[in-house]
């Protein structure tokens, strides 16, 4: 099994991610897919909402839809979190590009749209959160507020 090389967040880690934000047109609402895990899973993910924070990055929570245990959001355009996703195939390159902020492994991954999707890595539940390009003006705050929720909710370890 690969895994991709780990650094820890520091101040230049974070000036890479900082860009210019950009004028957005406002949507009413957010809309994300809902994973389907196992039980196992759900069971952590349901857990995880429960502590997740009303405000990530300064910005309140507002749920896309459909409404969800598995799913979260804060702001517009929305940070989007979604408990329970696949693997990544992208964690069996050894070159790929991880961070780790207060203790949480992340994945990271750009996207061709400019924002930026991070997947929790070493946990028993892979949690994804994608920060659109509009809200990456502020780096990893994101990662920084939810992180305290992954580690207690979500178990180090394998997901199965």
């Amino acid at each position: 099994m690969n895994f991709f090389r780990h650094r820890p967040l520091g101040l230049s880690a974070l000036a890479l991610l900082i860009t210019v934000a950009g004028c957005s047109s406002a949507d009413d609402s957010a809309s994300a897919a809902v994973p389907s895990p196992g039980a196992g899973v759900t069971k952590l993910c349901r857990e995880l909402d429960r502590v997740l924070p009303s405000k990530v990055d300064d910005q309140d929570r507002q749920d896309p839809e459909p409404a969800s245990a598995l799913t979260a959001g804060w702001g517009d355009p929305a940070i989007i979190l979604l408990c329970g996703v696949e693997r990544p195939s992208k964690m069996d390159d050894p070159e790929a590009d991880g961070v780790e902020v207060n203790g949480v492994g992340w994945l990271l991954e750009k996207q061709d749209d400019g924002s930026f999707r991070f997947t929790t890595t070493l946990r028993k539940a892979y949690v994804e959160v994608t920060i659109p390009k509009d809200r990456t003006a502020n780096g990893m705050a994101p990662l920084v507020d939810l992180a305290s929720g992954v580690k207690k909710a979500i178990p180090e370890g394998i997901a199965d």
